[in-house]
């Protein structure tokens, strides 16, 4: 999972820096090299599977950037949703949220939701608030 998120990381604010006049291919190098604020929470969604699965896709894709879909990975006994999101000041550093939903008990179902950003000189903690705010919302 982690492997993944860096890259996706790296490759978004390359896209920022060169939508900016910056050069794109620079900011990924040293996006690369930026420390990763990550953090995980574990839910349990009190709805059957199939609900819960629709709960945290929606829940994503209403957090995730417009124009860019959920990726979702799906087997019998679990689901893995992930979108880039946007945390930080103005919405404008990249946040990859992904949650893995796995079949519980009937009406239980268990999400691991994990948020990651990489932090500037300025920390942000985008990783931890945006996981928070998701983790509030499947909560309701």
């Amino acid at each position: 999972m982690e492997q993944g998120e860096d890259r996706i990381l790296a490759e978004e604010l390359a896209a920022l820096g060169a939508v900016s006049g910056g050069s794109g291919r620079l900011t990924g190098l040293v996006a690369r090299l930026l420390k990763k604020n990550a953090h995980e929470i574990d839910l349990v969604v009190p709805l059957p599977f199939d609900d819960a699965v629709q709960r945290v896709v929606g829940a994503l894709e209403g957090a995730g950037r417009a124009g860019r879909p959920a990726h979702v990975e799906s087997d019998r006994d679990h689901e893995m949703i992930r979108v880039v999101a946007g945390g930080g000041a103005g919405g404008m550093n990249p946040v990859v949220v992904t949650a893995l939903v796995r079949r519980g008990t009937e009406n239980r179902t268990e999400v691991k939701l994990r948020a990651a950003a990489k932090e500037g000189l300025i920390k942000q903690r985008a990783g931890e608030k945006t996981a928070a705010r998701l983790a509030a919302l499947l909560n309701q």
